[in-house]
């Protein structure tokens, strides 16, 4: 590609500022017991300091969350002074593409000139979601009723599907049989547990302390929890909830949060304790496509996104994708003929959990910490955003290697 048909020819991500939280599955730690939007702050004020990162070179302040937390109104000031630090910035949020769009958004920060330094903080906290009653005054009653948050999750207003439902949906468009959705499940969970063995997870993710507004120890968020282990028997006896659709097959709820900057190229040569590696942005794409067709909108996204680039799926280095089905990497490997093996390498959402707001940041982070083991690389990142909606982004790592 040309430097005229990058994104964001100025803006760069600084390697090995970043880093994550584990990712806890809903209700399994003491993180379902604090402030989500504070703990995010604190924690990212935590990496930075292991990162040795001073964080007084922030400018700016992008946030990411989807579920509505104590404080939000104030967004990212708030959570900016949570850190120590007193930064504008502001919040945003699409669903589960909030992850990589807070990072697109940065980097359009840094494109215009408007800051040098902006930090990246993603996060969301499903466990103990609020409930709300909202004014109607077109109804017969003066409120309508209580509205859970895992209402809006299950159900699309639009079509009054679930997401289940979509999965299924897809997976009978596409004929994606139970034993490949099943296969692909095994694959992923056997990948995740090498890269945590092999120590890979250890590079981004931050064992973190909770403490409760007296400063109380409450624990630490030091692992991914709620992963079970699976086998090909274990996966083949459950029940199928919709076509090829499982349990096993599909993500589940978590807690988390996960951070990086956007900077400057000369920047980032500064704050990286690797400046030879150069990481850029390329390009993103966002379709729609027809409703409760979830699942095959992010290959979509990937059709535009490279035949705009001028690119094949056999030109990727890494392939990473928020996979909250199994069906969703079977459908990718049949419309590009890919073999699903090669892609997740390290680990994916379909294992690891879903938290929203951070889980396209998360993977974004192994994506870029894999195309550096391979000596550089492009680097190919989507996901859905709700009901119908894909999203993918294209990043170039040059320069890595042992």
């Amino acid at each position: 590609m040309s430097n005229e048909a990058r994104m964001f020819p100025d803006a760069r991500i600084p390697y090995g500022t970043w880093g994550s939280s584990f990712f806890p599955a809903w209700q399994t730690s003491a993180l379902a017991e604090v402030n989500i939007g504070q703990f995010a702050g604190e924690a990212m004020n935590r990496i930075l300091g292991i990162r040795k990162v001073r964080k007084d070179v922030l400018d700016y302040l992008v946030i990411g969350s989807t579920i509505p937390w104590h404080w939000k109104f104030w967004t990212a000031p708030m959570v900016a002074s949570c850190m120590g630090q007193r930064l504008p910035g502001y919040h945003m949020e699409q669903a589960c593409a909030t992850g990589l769009q807070a990072v697109v958004l940065a980097g359009a920060q840094v494109q215009t000139g408007d800051t040098d330094v902006v930090g990246v903080l993603t996060f969301d906290r499903t466990s103990d979601s609020p409930v709300g009653v909202f004014p109607e005054r077109r109804s017969y009653e003066r409120t309508q009723a209580i509205s859970d948050v895992w209402d809006n999750f299950g159900f699309d207003p639009a079509t009054e599907n679930s997401m289940i439902t979509c999965a299924g949906f897809a997976s009978r468009k596409y004929g994606i049989e139970r034993q490949m959705a099943d296969e692909i499940t095994l694959c992923r969970y056997e990948q995740y547990f090498k890269a945590k063995e092999s120590g890979f997870l250890d590079r981004f993710c931050v064992p973190l302390e909770l403490l409760n507004v007296q400063g109380k120890h409450l624990g630490w968020i030091d692992e991914d929890l709620g992963i079970r282990k699976v086998s090909r028997d274990s996966l083949a006896a459950m029940y199928e909830l919709d076509t090829s659709v499982t349990a096993g097959g599909q993500t589940h709820a978590s807690d988390g949060m996960a951070c990086l900057l956007v900077t400057t190229a000369d920047k980032a040569k500064e704050l990286s304790p690797r400046p030879e590696i150069d990481i850029r942005f390329l390009g993103k794409a966002e379709v729609r496509t027809q409703p409760s067709l979830m699942p095959e909108a992010p290959g979509m996204a990937v059709g535009k996104l490279l035949d705009r680039a001028g690119l094949k799926v056999t030109d990727m280095a890494v392939i990473k994708d928020h996979n909250p089905f199994a069906v969703n990497d079977a459908i990718f490997s049949k419309v590009f003929d890919y073999d699903w093996s090669r892609m997740n390498n390290n680990g994916c959402s379909l294992v690891w959990g879903h938290p929203q707001g951070p889980t396209l940041t998360r993977l974004l982070i192994e994506g870029l910490e894999e195309a550096v083991d391979l000596g550089g690389g492009y680097v190919l990142l989507f996901g859905c955003a709700a009901g119908d909606v894909g999203i993918a982004a294209l990043f170039e790592v040059k320069g890595g290697g042992n």
